[in-house]
């Protein structure tokens, strides 16, 4: 080997990756009605395959799912990962155990020194290699991935000191002292998650982490600016799945190029109609001539029909939008019937089924 040849990278130490999808996903209803928030179509694909991409280009290979709300979903859809290039294991909650206890309900499953735990409905661009390499320099017993927000109010603040360990968990406060948060992303020793009681809810948030700060653990944080997105709200959720579509959110798992649209197999969009903002049509959809879909999601077997508005909005399978109907920032249910000339605006949310007849429902005078 000559003089200036450079050396290959030593790999990384193996580690594993846990990932919390046991919630209900209130905050999402109607659509977590029929799945699990994390198993949603969000860029083409349920939303958990985006993250398992990111874990798998890691080269993490072992993946442990904490699931208990429609827990079957999963499996039924990922197996046993071997498509993805990952051994999946599942794990089901018998009952609610909160973040720690959810942890730690999969610890016989896990080998490896060092656990990448994920909340499931984080979407992230936070650097994997990076939080883990940060963890193993600094000898941590955990470390946490921390974002900056513009408004830190709204979650508890995480401050820490000049070599980046937490000091301190501070509750939602009027005025917080960082801007700093908790990004739902952790690293853990293995022999710190054996330590969490098993058989009961405990939350990382309000008793873990504040017990290893007390007993004087290196709790680290890494801290960055990337994209980061808590997906629990529609609102949310829309603005999630445009951001992978146009490439602001990195995944590996997106069906198709980056682009203001993505549009799946077996759909149809009619001349004159207009499909940007990041949208994603469904399989099967049929977008009529001179309807506007823009910055939504389009579950599988949509209907718009012409001249109908669709803006910042979520469509469940098989339902129907109405001729000329409006819907900007609304939530429809599956199979659900829009009559033509409804106006649907600001959060309204459409139960499955529901049919509203022409005009039966309007927000303006006219």
């Amino acid at each position: 080997m000559s003089a200036d040849a450079q050396t290959p990278a030593e790999p990384r130490p193996k580690a594993e990756a846990v990932v919390l999808v046991g919630g209900r996903g209130v905050r999402l209803r109607p659509l977590t009605l029929s799945a699990p928030k994390p198993m949603l179509p969000t860029a083409g694909v349920p939303f958990l395959a985006h993250l398992l991409s990111r874990i798998r280009a890691l080269g993490i290979e072992h993946v442990v799912l904490g699931t208990s709300y429609k827990a079957e979903v999963f499996e039924e859809h990922f197996g046993d990962g071997s498509d993805l290039g990952l051994r999946i294991e599942y794990v089901v909650e018998s009952e609610p155990l909160d973040t720690a206890g959810a942890i730690r309900n999969v610890a016989d499953r896990l080998s490896a020194d060092d656990v990448l735990v994920f909340n499931g409905d984080i979407l992230s661009g936070v650097d994997l290699g990076e939080l883990l390499d940060t963890h193993r320099e600094t000898s941590a017993d955990v470390t946490l991935h921390l974002v900056k927000v513009d408004d830190p109010r709204r979650f508890g603040c995480v401050p820490t000191d000049g070599d980046g360990r937490v000091t301190d968990f501070l509750e939602k406060t009027d005025d917080p002292p960082v801007d700093q948060i908790n990004a739902g992303c952790y690293v853990f020793r293995r022999e710190v998650i054996e330590r969490i009681p098993s058989g009961r809810p405990v939350s990382v948030e309000r008793e873990t982490f504040p017990g290893l700060l007390a007993e004087g653990a290196r709790v680290q944080g890494y801290i960055d600016a990337s994209y980061w997105l808590d997906m629990g709200t529609p609102a949310a959720f829309v603005r999630g799945s445009a951001d992978l579509v146009q490439g602001n959110a990195p995944s590996a798992a997106l069906p198709g190029p980056t682009g203001r649209a993505l549009v799946l197999g077996g759909a149809t969009v009619a001349d004159g109609a207009v499909v940007d903002g990041g949208s994603t049509v469904g399989a099967q959809c049929e977008i009529g001539s001179h309807a506007q879909v823009s910055g939504s999601v389009l579950f599988e077997g949509v209907t718009v029909e012409p001249g109908a508005v669709v803006e910042r909005s979520v469509v469940g399978t098989g339902a129907r939008i109405g001729a000329g109907a409006v819907l900007r920032d609304a939530v429809v249910g599956d199979a659900a019937v829009i009559g033509a000339g409804c106006e649907l605006v600001d959060g309204i949310r459409i139960w499955p089924g529901v049919e509203l007849p022409p005009n039966g429902v309007r927000f303006s005078a006219d």
